[in-house]
């Protein structure tokens, strides 16, 4: 900081406060008691025992998380599988094929990738009866597909500078290609899994476009519920609800962090 001069300190002070300003507002307002989220009146946390009744919003929420967590488990599992192929067998008919593959879907606008989504499963539904209706699976399934791209590409990174010199130790001293995996690589890369896995897991969270093309009656996300609710204004029961979620992914990011930093305190 001492070598930066005034205007740069203004301008992450600027970007700092743009970017978590809104933030602070929305955590602020929802101890509002007034109904009229941009008019304080007092402090209140009635909102937050009205958010606790509202079963709507409550199932949104749950169905959303239940989404998010299974999209990120799998995606870690075959982003990571994608990119030891990408890295670990450089040169295999295909490659380019595949690789395209891969990154299509982060090029991909999320319209498009909702339509192709839809219109694949309802030519499954009429060639062999699956899925018999539209709800958290074809959402998941969607959502897999966009956020193994993303994943794949930062196992790739971590991958890609990996010492190598360990593994082949490990299979001199008579270890097989699995255990060394298991054993020496996974925990080596296990930060960029957890950054792949958060980043699934918001990407999944936050998603509205796929997820109303492949939802059905009763398979409600948040993020829909909170978009379809704005249009008659927004509630503080929503900016209660945005609260208690920051909270959350602000612990999960600190956990993550302290378990980052405690892997890299042991090399």
């Amino acid at each position: 900081m001492r070598h930066l001069s005034k205007t740069s300190v203004a301008s992450l002070i600027f970007g700092y406060t743009f970017l978590y300003l809104p933030i602070l507002t929305v955590i602020v307002f929802s101890f509002n008691e007034s109904r009229l989220v941009t008019v304080w009146s007092r402090f209140s946390i009635k909102w937050y025992k009205t958010l606790w009744n509202n079963e709507g919003l409550i199932d949104a929420v749950l169905a959303s998380f239940k989404i998010a967590a299974m999209t990120a488990t799998i995606a870690v599992i075959l982003g990571t599988l994608a990119a030891v192929v990408m890295v670990r067998f450089s040169k295999f008919r295909g490659r380019t094929l595949f690789g395209g593959l891969i990154s299509a879907p982060l090029v991909m606008p999320d319209v498009i990738t909702g339509l192709a989504v839809l219109m694949m499963f309802v030519t499954f539904e009429q060639l062999i009866g699956w899925p018999t209706h539209r709800g958290l699976l074809t959402i998941t399934i969607a959502h897999i597909t966009l956020a193994m791209a993303y994943v794949s590409l930062v196992i790739q990174a971590r991958l890609q500078d990996f010492d190598r010199s360990i593994e082949e130790a490990a299979l001199d001293l008579g270890a097989r290609p699995l255990k060394v995996f298991l054993v020496i690589v996974l925990p080596l890369i296990l930060p960029s899994l957890m950054a792949g896995w958060l980043l699934a897991f918001a990407l999944s969270l936050d998603d509205v476009v796929i997820a109303s093309f492949l939802s059905g009656p009763g398979a409600t996300t948040l993020p829909m519920l909170i978009f379809s609710s704005i249009r008659i204004g927004v509630s503080p029961e929503i900016n209660a609800l945005a609260t208690i979620i920051i909270g959350v992914v602000a612990t999960g990011i600190m956990i993550a962090g302290f378990i980052i930093h405690q892997q890299q305190k042991r090399k």
